[in-house]
């Protein structure tokens, strides 16, 4: 019995015993724990303040640096806009430049096309002018055509009473003309020299050609003459002789045929031509004709 409550006293002293050794180690606890959070929020204060000043650095230092930023924008921006203004300007003067220019080369091309214009407006009307002029031209070579046919009829009808014959010496002539026509026909084939004449009846000879003519008689109704030819200081007669019978002599030092013809005999006069070769002296006389 006495036993039993030895160990109940044993125990309830370990009880308390523990029970105190709990409840310090609890405060020990407690207290290291309490130092732990100072400690802890001590270093954690620390931090914070360290971790805030640098903060406060990095934005300090990050404002300065946006503050020279928007510096150098500002001072980017004044001198753009400087540039833009001074570009500006430049382009309104050399907008107003090419105005002008423009404008004084439209006066130009509008003088030019007023000037193009009348020059056309002179040509049309020379145009018209010259079509006018050919129309007239073309009328006259119509009727130039119409005067050569007609011509051309006249000389075949001339040739055809044009006709040879021999001559006083026995010499073959060439054609002979009847009247002026037909001498106009012989002078434009030019063949020969002509020198056409008319002769009155006169003690003096008439020069025609290199040579002289002196009507001596004519006899209008049997239609001859008489006459004297003086080439070479020689008088060749030429008595009673009929109208477009060739009157043949030589003359010069060539011994040239030269020949005579009268195609008209009058009361007191005679009228014809002298032929002599297109090789023969060309004589300075009056009513000197030639072919050529």
């Amino acid at each position: 019995m006495h036993y039993q409550n030895d160990a109940d006293s044993a125990k309830h002293e370990y009880e308390a015993v523990t029970s105190a050794v709990r409840g310090l180690n609890v405060k020990l606890i407690a207290t290291i724990l309490g130092a732990a959070y100072i400690v802890g929020s001590g270093y954690f204060a620390y931090e914070l303040g360290s971790r805030v000043q640098k903060a406060e650095e990095s934005q300090k230092t990050l404002v300065e640096s946006v503050e020279l930023r928007n510096k150098a924008l500002i001072d980017q921006m004044g001198t753009t806009e400087t540039n833009l203004k001074q570009s500006t300007s430049e382009l309104q003067t050399r907008i107003g430049k090419t105005q002008k220019e423009i404008a004084a080369r439209s006066e130009t091309l509008r003088k030019q096309v007023a000037e193009t214009e009348r020059q056309l407006k002179k040509s049309q009307d020379l145009l018209a002018s010259m079509t006018g002029d050919l129309g007239g031209v073309k009328k006259d070579l119509s009727s130039a055509k119409g005067d050569i046919a007609s011509t051309r009829s006249d000389l075949e009808a001339t040739k055809k009473r044009l006709e040879t014959t021999i001559g006083d010496l026995g010499m073959q002539s060439g054609l002979i003309a009847h009247t002026r026509e037909d001498l106009a026909v012989l002078m434009r084939k030019g063949e020969r020299n002509y020198y056409e004449f008319t002769l009155t009846k006169s003690k003096s000879p008439t020069p025609v050609g290199t040579v002289s003519l002196q009507l001596k008689k004519v006899n209008s109704k049997k239609g001859n003459f008489t006459m004297n030819v003086l080439a070479d200081d020689r008088v060749i007669e030429k008595k009673d002789r009929n109208v477009a019978e060739p009157l043949q002599f030589y003359t010069g030092r060539e011994h040239m045929l030269y020949e005579v013809v009268v195609f008209t005999a009058q009361k007191k006069s005679v009228s014809g031509y002298l032929s002599t070769p297109k090789n023969a002296p060309q004589p300075g006389v009056i009513r000197e004709q030639s072919g050529s």
